[in-house]
């Protein structure tokens, strides 16, 4: 409305007042930053699962976010790892199951000061399929003693993708995946809206 104001040349209150005496329905604030930011509609697509293959690929991409996802950030999808092969399944979850395009997902890389940059940056960038130009940030800490070097040789990368429907999308499955497990029922996306469906 702000936006529509300042275009026509009147204040603010005054296109408040026609909305409301013409009863226009008006986005939140939150559906309208997520238009401007998405004015080609969602950048994702969730594959209806069809076969056995998709099905394993699904319940594990929601397991995995179980596990290793960030729960309480509302507009990203974020999982950490340093275990690469966790990290090119998350990927294949998020690209063959929810259609995220590869464009969309970025990387985040925190190493230990002793690690090589370059070498963890390549070693990444081949095991991720995801281009420097992707990685948004890279966190150096101090190294420390233990056997962390065993487990994080080239560091710990952060997967990423911005978007506030995917996250309530992946918030959905989660509920309903734990809960039917829980209640001992295998899992059906009985709503298509929330979880895809099996046939």
């Amino acid at each position: 409305m702000m936006e529509i104001a300042g275009k026509v040349r009147l204040p603010y209150s005054q296109v408040v007042y026609w909305m409301k005496k013409y009863d226009i329905p008006r986005r939140t604030r939150s559906e309208a930053n997520y238009f401007k930011y998405n004015p080609n509609g969602d950048p994702f697509t969730i594959k209806e699962i069809k076969t056995t293959k998709d099905l394993e690929l699904f319940n594990l991409g929601i397991g995995l976010f179980l596990g290793e996802g960030t729960k309480k950030n509302k507009f990203n999808v974020i999982l950490s790892n340093s275990n690469p092969k966790i990290i090119k399944l998350f990927i294949a979850f998020l690209t063959n199951i929810c259609g995220v395009r590869k464009e969309k997902i970025k990387v985040a890389l925190n190493i230990f000061d002793d690690v090589n940059l370059q070498e963890a940056l390549k070693f990444w960038q081949k095991e991720t399929k995801i281009p420097r130009s992707r990685f948004t940030s890279i966190t150096v800490r101090k190294a420390r003693n233990g056997t962390y070097k065993n487990k994080s040789k080239y560091g710990t990368v952060t997967i990423y993708v911005s978007n506030t429907k995917l996250k309530r999308f992946m918030d959905k499955c989660c509920s309903e995946v734990t809960n039917n497990f829980l209640s001992d029922h295998a899992f059906r996306g009985r709503d298509s809206s929330a979880c895809p469906h099996t046939k």
